[in-house]
């Protein structure tokens, strides 16, 4: 059905700037045209639909008490946020990212139920997706090493006691799946669940949690399908020792065997140097920064100014750590914009262009199509922002693009339209009830921690211990 929408000032570019009292209209998903001449209409800003480019669809950290330590703790105390639902859990996280104004979100999934098949399990997710109304990116993540540390756990769990060990080792090894599994998982998935909505990718935890088979193994794979990757890398000072100690010439590697090239997309980049970003750039992969949450775990600042001064095609994710733990992406931008904009009077990009990159690398490292750029033929996926409230003070003509990166946030986005679909309004998702579901999944999460007590018990000698064995064996020198 044919729809179209005034706006009193609409985002065209970073070239184009901003065009006024234009009528944006649009039909079967597409932008059919944009013209001059609005009518009296509520004051609006219409910019493209943001991408959370690097997420990974679970429930709020901090309420299971993965607060204030670094990831390689984290990571291990969010086994008691494990999903006990995977639809409602996914739901309401696609839920939070789609009335802040997302189009598209990546969900490398990381963490599964264990309450039912893979491929069940993914078509819960693609099926919240569906009736919350984004479009998603879905890569199950895989490991194959490594699960409590990055090397011999020996040391960590020799000293706690034979049922604490047992309640350890039970939540976090795993037999590994072999390259060839995975990758016919992947399939299984992809042919499940894979739709002009739903991208689905490979996963691949991250090289310190992965092998060298497997990795060629998803090399080989991509680069014969075209499928995406998406992957984490140097996230931490203590990856960054690994590789140091014990794969120097990692990323050279990951060149050489073509897992880097355009399908890729690298979460953190961190702790990348110069060279390694040279090379991220020269192959076309994307790197997806989130500043808020190498904020909340310590992970540190990431040389994202550099990256793109190189090459680095740069995107912008909230990895389920925003600031405020509300996946508020336009504060995220505004974040990443505030501290890596620049250093006194040289600029590393405008807000605008910032904004633009974000959103055309997200789309790429999601799937999505087109560029988000608002133009006709271009998919129908757009955000109305409240400019009375943008521009609260009225007093003269300010570039409301200066002034969304100078104060916008989520609680500013009146609408929320994809592929031509109004998903969400005034901060409401349309397709499903957002605080029924969380009320929901609160209740059952209880009940699943009171089922947790053995590791709530273990988890102050065994947080003690991991601190030791990292600072031990991986000091930065």
């Amino acid at each position: 059905m044919a729809t179209e929408i005034s706006a009193t000032s609409l985002f065209r570019g970073p070239d184009r700037g901003v065009s006024d009292n234009v009528v944006l209209r649009h039909d079967g998903g597409v932008i059919t045209d944009i013209s001059e001449g609005a009518g009296p209409a509520p004051r609006s800003f219409v910019i493209p639909a943001f991408v959370n480019a690097h997420d990974h669809a679970r429930g709020t950290a901090s309420s299971f008490g993965a607060v204030g330590m670094p990831l390689e703790s984290w990571i291990l105390r969010t086994a008691l946020g494990s999903p006990v639902n995977p639809y409602l859990t996914a739901a309401s996280a696609l839920a939070r990212s789609a009335r802040a104004g997302c189009a598209a979100m990546m969900v490398h999934y990381t963490r599964p139920s264990g309450t039912m098949p893979l491929v069940d399990e993914a078509k819960a997710i693609s099926k919240a997706a569906s009736d919350v109304g984004i479009r998603i990116a879905f890569a199950l993540a895989v490991r194959d090493q490594n699960p409590i540390v990055y090397g011999d756990a020996e040391p960590v769990l020799s000293g706690l006691s034979g049922d604490d060990r047992k309640t350890i080792e039970d939540l976090f090894v795993r037999a590994p799946m072999s390259p060839k599994a995975y990758i016919e998982l992947t399939d299984d998935i992809a042919a499940a669940i894979a739709s002009p909505m739903v991208d689905v990718q490979l996963g691949p935890a991250g090289v310190q949690w992965c092998s060298k088979p497997l990795l060629e193994a998803v090399a080989e794979n991509s680069a014969r399908t075209g499928r995406r990757i998406h992957m984490h890398l140097l996230e931490t000072v203590y990856q960054r020792a690994w590789a140091d100690q014990h794969f120097p010439d990692m990323v050279r590697w990951l060149r050489d065997i073509g897992f880097l090239s355009e399908r890729l997309t690298l979460a953190h980049c961190i702790h990348a140097r110069p060279d390694e970003l040279e090379m991220i750039a020269a192959s076309g992969a994307r790197i997806v920064t989130n500043f808020s949450s190498n904020m909340h775990l310590r992970s540190g600042l990431a040389p994202i100014a550099a990256a793109h001064r190189c090459g680095c095609a740069i995107a912008v994710g909230v990895d389920g750590l925003a600031l405020d733990e509300d996946d508020d992406i336009l504060r995220e931008m505004r974040l990443v914009q505030m501290v890596h904009g620049g250093l006194g009077f040289k600029a590393t990009w405008t807000p605008a262009e910032m904004f633009s990159l974000a959103i055309r690398n997200g789309r790429r490292a999601t799937g999505a199509p087109g560029s988000g750029e608002l133009v006709a033929g271009h998919p129908a996926d757009y955000v109305v922002i409240d400019l009375d409230r943008l521009d609260r003070d009225k007093i003269m003509p300010v570039d409301p693009m200066a002034l969304l990166f100078a104060r916008g946030n989520a609680s500013l986005v009146k609408e929320v339209v994809v592929a031509g679909k109004t998903i969400a309004r005034e901060g409401v998702c349309m397709g499903v009830d957002l605080p029924a579901i969380e009320q929901e999944l609160r209740g059952m999460y209880r009940a699943n921690v009171g089922k947790l007590e053995g590791f709530q018990r273990v988890w102050p000698p065994l947080s003690e211990r991991l601190g030791g064995w990292f600072e031990q064996q991986l000091t930065c020198q």
